[in-house]
Parts: C-alpha cells; structure tokens; sequence
C-alpha cells in the first residue's frame, strides 16, 4: 500500500521560505511521476511542480524561479523549497504520485500540509 506523508507546513512572513518534505513508501524511481499541487481557501487543487524519471522537472508558472522540487531516491523523499513566498502561496500542500501499471494510471495523494505565508 502506498502512503505519502508531507511536513514542513508553517506560518512564514512575506519573503521567506520554507522547505516541504514528501516521505513515500518504496522507492520514488517506482513511480513515474511525483510532486506537489495546493488548494487555497476557495480555489480548486492546482499543480505546483513535478518530478519524473528522478530528474526531469515541472513548474506552474506562478512558482518558476521562486520553487524548486527535487528527489532523494536513497530516503525515498522528496522535496520543496519555496523561496521567496508570498501571501499569495497561502494553500495546503498535497504530495501527489502516480505509477503506471499495465499501461493504467494509479494516483495517490497525501494528507497535505498548511502553508500560510503572512506578516
């Protein structure tokens, strides 16, 4: 059974930053792809960035040059650091995996984890 776990949520002032942690069971490599979306008060969930095959990486636009996501194989984690935040960034943070399997895609979500960015 997969299960992905996320920490690092926190109340952060305008400007700084914070760094998300994903914890998945099995090695990241067995899935295709794994990243972050995030749903503000309100909003429907959105992408924030992907990681597939370890390396390849995918940003929203809103997030390009201020986010970066990147995976530890070997702790089976992965990662988000969020710089410069704005209150704008304000949303939970859902840890998101998907794997192929006979050509059918299996999703799965964390329980997600509140940012709030806010002076």
């Amino acid at each position: 059974q997969v299960q992905l776990v996320e920490s690092g949520g926190d109340l952060v002032q305008p400007g700084g930053s914070l760094r998300l942690t994903c914890t998945a069971s099995g090695s990241i490599f067995t899935f295709d792809v794994m990243g972050w979306f995030r749903q503000a008060p309100g909003k429907e969930r959105e992408l924030v960035a992907t990681i597939s095959d370890g390396t390849v990486t995918k940003y929203a636009d809103s997030v390009k040059g201020r986010f970066a996501i990147s995976g530890d194989n070997a702790k089976t984690t992965i990662y988000l650091q969020m710089n410069s935040l704005k209150p704008k960034d304000t949303a939970v943070y859902y840890c998101y995996a998907k794997r192929y399997v006979s050509y059918v895609a299996n999703h799965y979500w964390g329980q997600g984890t509140q940012v709030t960015v806010s002076s």
